[in-house]
């Protein structure tokens, strides 16, 4: 994601793209925990013993190409009563590929998904990135499209920890989607921000859900 994506979504957007899912309504005190780009060794099970800890649920977008890598991963975020959504077979940015290349990679990374015993109807475009056509042939195949409200931008080397850390409890409120990463590039971001953004929300009586 290119360092201008604002930590909020703006509402103009939401009013652009209305099929697609930002946050859900505030009238409960949860907060849904989504993390993007893995599953791999270095990041995704320390992530997991993080949310195992303070009881928390959250949902996964998987790339197809690390759930084959790392099965045994997947199937634990499986068993740890996380929900898991479609990130396409090998993070394409859906701009800059052909509609058919596009939709066919996230078809593979669904066949993935069933060859290892998993289901899902959820979608997150890498980058945030889907062309009106896309996401109209993906609406049809029963998809929700799952955006954010709130960005931590934990991938963004150029961002100190507790930039990252404040990107989130400055703009989170009750039923917003977050967007964090089980990746290498977001690791020290992620570390230091996710135990004390778990710490502060669970303290003030909040929730985390994952995305059904």
């Amino acid at each position: 994601m290119p360092n201008l994506v604002p930590v909020k979504s703006p509402n103009w957007w939401k009013k652009l793209m209305p099929k697609r899912r930002w946050s859900y309504p505030e009238d409960k005190k949860c907060i849904y925990l989504t993390f993007d780009d893995g599953p791999i060794p270095e990041v995704t099970p320390w992530v997991l013993d993080c949310l195992k800890e303070h009881q928390a649920r959250a949902t996964f977008f998987c790339i197809g190409n690390n759930i084959v890598k790392y099965p045994d991963i997947f199937e634990r975020i499986i068993q740890e009563g996380h929900a898991i959504g479609n990130h396409t077979q090998n993070h394409l940015n859906a701009w800059k590929v052909k509609n058919n290349l596009y939709l066919a990679n996230v078809d593979y990374a669904q066949q993935t998904f069933y060859e290892h015993k998993a289901f899902t109807k959820l979608f997150r475009p890498p980058y945030g990135k889907l062309k009106r056509k896309q996401e109209e042939v993906l609406l049809a195949k029963g998809f929700e499209i799952i955006m954010w409200s709130v960005l931590s931008k934990d991938y963004n080397s150029k961002l100190s920890p507790e930039e990252c850390l404040h990107n989130v409890l400055q703009n989170t409120k009750a039923g917003d989607i977050i967007v964090m990463h089980d990746s290498l590039k977001a690791q020290s971001n992620l570390e230091y921000s996710l135990p004390k953004i778990l710490n502060y929300y669970i303290g003030k009586g909040f929730t985390f859900n994952r995305i059904d």
